[in-house]
Order: structure tokens, then sequence, then C-alpha cells
């Protein structure tokens, strides 16, 4: 495996994205484009792997529940050197290890998903593990805005408030677009920092693509002397860093083609890291 400087530069991370759809001809561009920032973040300075193992037992738990955003999680594994290079290389190709969905069989993800509104409940569980065998585990579950809209989510948060999981954060992607169309328009989700809140959590809301809001807000939130689970609302942009992509709902299901994939890599390398 390839060793690196875990310096998860948000601009190589996104095109380790466009590689690997423009190899695999692959959908959800702009839904990976929009997390590239908190996953950074969150790989950078806030997971914990003891030893670089992502199997360690005392690790924290990342569930990305918005599944079809796994793009930008194979990108920071492939710089954590998790995998062999070769395996991005051939992403969606016969024969691949990685599908477009996360998938628990991959190494570094924790959870099957892609079934919105499941992974919520499974990180809801670690949490709960971690609590009752007395660990300082953390778990953090990444939902989409959109996938707010499934009931298991919110029984999984009174379950979370119930059982007091304090070491449990849920971070949502409030990019304003779902499969089918804006949430405006599919279902107005209002304040969503709100409703958690109504559910019993302690939350922020930030801009989901500064990172440096993203890291104190993070930390602001555990040091919080609270017996509640976390909420922190990321406010992002589908497609962030390609501007032809960007709030272009399209590259929900758009492929790339050698004309779009080259326009989107001299887009990005004209953006300097966010």
């Amino acid at each position: 495996m390839t060793k690196r400087a875990h310096t998860f530069d948000t601009s190589q991370l996104r095109r380790t994205v466009l590689d690997m759809a423009y190899a695999g001809s692959a959908v959800h561009i702009g839904c990976a484009f929009s997390i590239i920032e908190v996953l950074a973040v969150l790989y950078r300075h806030h997971l914990r792997f003891p030893e670089n193992d992502p199997d360690a037992p005392g690790r924290d738990y990342f569930v990305l529940s918005k599944g079809h955003g796994v793009m930008a999680q194979y990108a920071c594994i492939r710089e954590l050197g998790w995998l062999p290079e070769s395996t991005f290389t051939r992403y969606f190709l016969d024969g691949s290890d990685l599908k477009g969905l996360s998938d628990s069989r991959v190494r570094g993800l924790e959870v099957t998903s892609g079934s919105l509104g499941h992974g919520f409940s499974v990180g809801v569980g670690m949490a709960l593990g971690a609590q009752l065998k007395g660990t300082d585990q953390k778990t953090y579950v990444l939902v989409g805005d959109g996938e707010i809209n499934e009931g298991p989510i919110w029984e999984g948060a009174l379950f979370a408030a119930h059982h007091q999981l304090s070491n449990f954060m849920v971070i949502v992607d409030e990019n304003g677009f779902q499969a089918m169309g804006s949430t405006k328009e599919v279902l107005n989700l209002g304040s969503i920092q709100a409703k958690f809140e109504s559910f019993g959590f302690s939350g922020l809301t930030i801009d989901g693509h500064n990172q440096r809001e993203i890291d104190e807000a993070i930390r602001t939130l555990w040091a919080r002397d609270t017996e509640t689970p976390k909420v922190l609302v990321a406010r992002t942009i589908k497609g962030k860093g390609v501007p032809f992509m960007e709030n272009d709902n399209r590259w929900h299901y758009t492929r790339l083609n050698a004309e779009t994939y080259a326009m989107a890599i001299s887009a990005l390398s004209g953006r300097a890291e966010s």
C-alpha cells in the first residue's frame, strides 16, 4: 500500500472523485463534492484510528448514512493508504471491490448504507454500545438533508436523546437538493437544527465548506457540558468545486464524458484549497 502524507487537500480529494467517476462511468458526483470539506476535517483532526488501523478496537466510528456520496470517503481512504492504489483506478469496473454505495465489506467503511435513513440508526447503536462499554469512542453519522425525510431518522433521534448518547454526533449535509428536486419543493424542511433540538439534541449550523468553521463547531459541540447527542448542520453547495456542476441537480445522475471530464479537471485546477 502507498503511504501518503495525510493532508486531505480538498482539491486533490475532488480530483480523486472525478478520476474515479470518469473511470467507472459513475454517478453521484455532485453529492460527493458537497461533503468533501466535512470529511477532510473529520479525517484530518477528529476521527481516531490507532496505528492508522481502520479496524482498531478503540477507533472512533464514522457512518456515511448518505451512502451514495461514498466516492468522497473513498478519496479519504485512498489518502490514508488503507487499500491498494489499483482499487481506485478500477472503480466500478467489472470485478471492482468498490461499489457505488457504502459497503461494510470495504476496509474503512463501517456500514452498508444507501437505503436512506438506515445508517443513522446503526450509528446510534454503535454509540450506545460504546456507552455501555464505558469507552471514550465517538460516533459520527453523516446524513443528507433529503435523507431526513425518512422516518427512521427521527425514531433514531428519539432513541439517542432518551439514552443520553453524548458520544453521538449527526452531521447533516444541507445542500438543498435530493434526487428528484430541491428539498423545498419535495418536502420543505424548515430549520433542521431546530428540528433536532426539539428531539433533544444540542446543535450548531455552519458553512459546510469553511474548514475552520467546521473544525471549531465540532470542538464546540463536544466541549458543551451536556448529556445530549449533537447535531451539526453543514450548509453546502451540491457539486461544490466545479462551477458548471454547482447547484445543478442534473449532476446527481449525470455521467462524465471525455469533454466534461476535461472541463471539470480544468475548472478544479484553477481553484485553490478551501
